[in-house]
């Protein structure tokens, strides 16, 4: 069998594998209405600067919380009014849909290379290796998440950096736990023993050889770890302890928002909603990734 025979078909595989998961993806009409809002999400981000109808930051002086345009007094220029010095609330919303996908996206590489790096350690090795890594494991999921989140920028000091760094650190454990189990039931496997025979050395075992059978239950992990943690960051910036004003961070919003909750619903409710969407529609999609990547829950 020829080089060019063999590319031939590993293309051919890997497309009917793709075409197999879009298949039992596209099953769970909620995953891909997830998907299709996640898009829309990651667009709105990439273009706010081309979308948005005024500088975030703008303070328009003559226009403070002006309603949505659909309520007496609301005026075309802000279609979903203004908040208490003026500012643009469609702008301020789009403009945090970067911030979003820039928390979700940070926080989850760090606590997946973190994780993925300790579980394949633990799992590999095992004996006191594993032991003592799981143990401090154990200590970190001890602590309900969002607490733990809140001490660690406490003391590391209040801002977006050391909110993501936080959140990414109570994430780890999650999947280094899921990479030692997964490390762990492959490791015995005949492909692993094969690749020892052959004289691969432990990280190219690891990194090479194992890893890449563990990567399905981790990627949906991913997701829902990344809806997760833009929720914990608009908790902490709501809380005062995570992105600082005049950032225009969902949570932030909220925060500035809260005396203006009777006078102004506007100002509450549209960001409020912006989390909903958000964490739902990644929360969706990670179900679908579920059902597509997990055989055990393929639909024959």
């Amino acid at each position: 069998m020829t080089d060019t025979t063999v590319k031939i078909s590993d293309a051919a595989i890997r497309r009917r594998m793709l075409r197999e998961f879009w298949f039992y993806f596209s099953q769970n009409r909620g995953a891909v209405i997830g998907l299709v809002v996640f898009i829309l999400l990651v667009l709105t981000a990439i273009f706010a600067p081309l979308i948005a109808p005024h500088d975030p930051t703008q303070q328009y002086r003559d226009a403070l919380l002006v309603p949505p345009i659909w309520q007496d007094g609301g005026r075309a220029g802000f279609l979903l009014g203004t908040d208490a010095v003026g500012r643009d609330m469609l702008s301020r919303l789009i403009h945090g849909a970067q911030y979003s996908l820039f928390i979700g996206i940070v926080v989850v590489a760090i606590a997946l290379t973190g994780g993925i790096i300790i579980g394949l350690v633990a799992g590999f090795f095992g004996g006191w290796v594993d032991t003592v890594i799981m143990r401090v494991m154990d200590v970190v999921l001890a602590f309900p998440s969002l607490l733990l989140a809140l001490v660690l920028v406490a003391v590391l000091g209040p801002g977006l950096t050391n909110a993501m760094i936080a959140i990414a650190i109570v994430y780890q454990p999650h999947f280094a736990r899921l990479t030692r189990a997964a490390v762990m039931g492959e490791k015995a496997r005949e492909y692993v023993t094969a690749a020892k025979v052959a004289g691969a050395g432990n990280l190219r075992l690891m990194f090479k050889t194992i890893l890449p059978n563990c990567l399905a239950p981790l990627i949906v992990q991913a997701t829902l770890s990344f809806s997760s943690a833009v929720l914990d960051s608009a908790a902490l910036g709501f809380l005062g302890m995570g992105a600082q004003p005049p950032a225009s961070e969902w949570g932030t919003m909220l925060a500035e928002a809260r005396e203006f909750i009777l006078r102004a619903w506007w100002v509450v409710t549209f960001p409020g909603l912006a989390i909903l969407v958000s964490v739902l529609a990644i929360n969706l999609m990670g179900d679908g990734l579920r059902d597509a990547l997990d055989p055990k829950l393929k639909r024959s």
